[in-house]
């Protein structure tokens, strides 16, 4: 197909076909994805071109913005991931965020007698809560949109979560009183 259209190093080829699961696919010329990676393709097929944002956008949508989103990338001199954050996207990103800040308030909950927060805890279980918070919480949303809203609500999320965790078993303690 690239020899019939005389394709070079440097084309991108969009077809729009609406007959399987996705209705973008994309023929990129090697030179390209020194701009524009692989993993940057594959994404915006599978943002633009599931039957779900076909069927709420339209075919024309789903194709105009595959390419306005390309155009504004190339113009920019390349990106590394599909810029915006769809709102399927920023909600799984403050899931995992929240859940990084309930392993961050388990793992700091005092242990021992007159201890106020176990740091030791929260340091050994860091690559558990970190991951979750920075690389899958904060990284994409860094990554695909300089708006704060965003990056303030999973900081929120980490924040609430790891308070809820913490404070939780201090409230279904016994008191003195009680005994």
């Amino acid at each position: 197909m690239i020899k019939f259209w005389d394709l070079d190093d440097q084309s991108i080829l969009l077809v729009a076909d609406g007959r399987g699961g996705n209705l973008l696919a994309f023929s990129v010329g090697d030179n390209v994805y020194k701009l524009l990676p692989r993993t940057f393709w594959i994404e915006l097929q599978t943002r633009f071109g599931n039957m779900y944002y076909v069927r709420e956008n339209g075919e024309n949508n789903s194709i105009a913005e595959s390419l306005n989103t390309v155009k504004n990338c190339l113009a920019k001199g390349g990106c590394s991931v599909v810029p915006g954050l769809p709102q399927e996207q920023w909600i799984l990103t403050l899931v995992t965020s929240v859940v990084g800040g309930i392993i961050f308030g388990i793992a700091g909950h005092p242990r021992k007698p007159g201890q106020i927060f176990a740091w030791q805890w929260v340091l050994i279980i860091s690559p558990l809560w970190g991951i979750l918070f920075f690389a899958f919480g904060m990284g994409p949303v860094v990554t695909r949109t300089t708006e704060w809203l965003p990056i303030f609500r999973n900081v929120i999320g980490f924040a609430l979560g790891a308070l809820v965790a913490y404070f939780s078993p201090l409230l279904n303690q016994q008191t003195p009183y009680e005994t």
